[in-house]
């Protein structure tokens, strides 16, 4: 069992990954901001297994539940959700001023500024950070010299530290184990993929989608006679799904030899077989319309309308004829 707290400052023109591996884990997303337009200035997520479980923001000041197992939660742990809302309210207002801090360390007193930090714990995570707490000494951790100031403040406030070493240890990790439980039918499901074969245009890359699989650690890549191939393959990330599951994409270089060496594998933990999807042009998905589709159907209406012009014309023509004879 690992615990962690780390904060992220990203400068404006460069972005924090955290890539992540692990069976179980309850994190805390905290996200700070300031000048974002239609969007709270600050905002919890509550995660268990990379699933969204609870929400806090500035604007309606309370926790809302995102998932029905979590309702179980609290009809038998209601004070730990009182809790959990005077803690947010509490970072809050600790998240304000750490804002204002580094605005002003940084020289950035205007335009849009962001903190975000994560708090929680799992078995296992890899993380790159811009300050971290060390669980062996109880000390900041400053990894980029630009977070060496905020480390000399953090290191001073014994409470704080005090606090978390108290969270990390126990508390988080109780709690993990309690929502494994209450949420087991839903976090130990596999929910294998729909997968598909799409392209944009002919002569464009085709893409290996799989969307709808649980949990989310799968692989997808694209062989050639069987051999993994790593050249002229684009690999997409695993990205949510707004019902709780994943979707992952691989893109192939359009062959130029026979397609039917070519196969799409992907495989998701937990699951011996692989799902292999053969590259045949026949399977593939696309909303492309040939141009010469449309200009035949166009050209043929406009000369149905010059028809349609032509006989109103000679119509009246005739009319207008038979008036004078009569």
């Amino acid at each position: 069992e690992t615990s962690q707290l780390s904060l992220c400052f990203p400068h404006k023109k460069k972005e924090m990954v955290l890539i992540c591996e692990m069976m179980h884990s309850y994190k805390f997303f905290y996200t700070a901001s300031s000048e974002v337009p239609n969007f709270p200035e600050f905002v919890i997520v509550g995660m268990v297994d990379d699933i969204q479980a609870g929400y806090y923001d500035s604007n309606i000041k309370r926790v809302e539940l995102k998932q029905d197992w979590m309702k179980k939660v609290t009809e038998d742990e209601a004070e730990y959700w009182e809790w959990l809302t005077e803690r947010a309210v509490d970072h809050q207002q600790w998240f304000k001023v750490t804002l204002d801090i580094l605005k002003r360390r940084f020289n950035q007193t205007g335009g849009v500024h962001i903190v975000q930090m994560m708090v929680g714990c799992e078995w296992d995570d890899e993380t790159e950070d811009f300050i971290a707490l060390d669980m062996k000494t109880w000390t900041w951790v400053a990894p980029q010299q630009q977070a060496v100031f905020i480390k000399q403040e953090w290191d001073k406030d014994k409470a704080r530290i005090e606090y978390h070493k108290n969270y990390l240890t126990k508390d988080c990790v109780d709690w993990l184990k309690k929502f494994v439980n209450y949420g087991r039918s839903s976090l130990m499901r596999t929910d294998l993929p729909t997968v598909s074969l799409l392209q944009k245009t002919p002569s464009s890359r085709v893409t290996c989608h799989a969307t709808g699989f649980y949990p989310n650690r799968a692989m997808m890549f694209w062989r050639k006679d069987g051999e993994e191939l790593h050249e002229d393959v684009d690999k997409g990330e695993i990205l949510p799904n707004h019902d709780g599951s994943f979707q992952i994409s691989a893109d192939l270089q359009l062959p130029s030899d026979d397609w039917g060496k070519y196969d799409c594998v992907f495989q998701l933990s937990g699951v011996k077989e692989d799902i292999v999807t053969k590259l045949d042009k026949r399977e593939i998905k696309t909303n492309y319309v040939n141009p010469m589709n449309t200009v035949i159907p166009i050209i043929a209406i406009i000369a149905a309308l010059v028809l349609l012009g032509l006989a109103v014309i000679g119509y009246k023509k005739y009319r207008g004829r038979r008036r004078r004879l009569v």
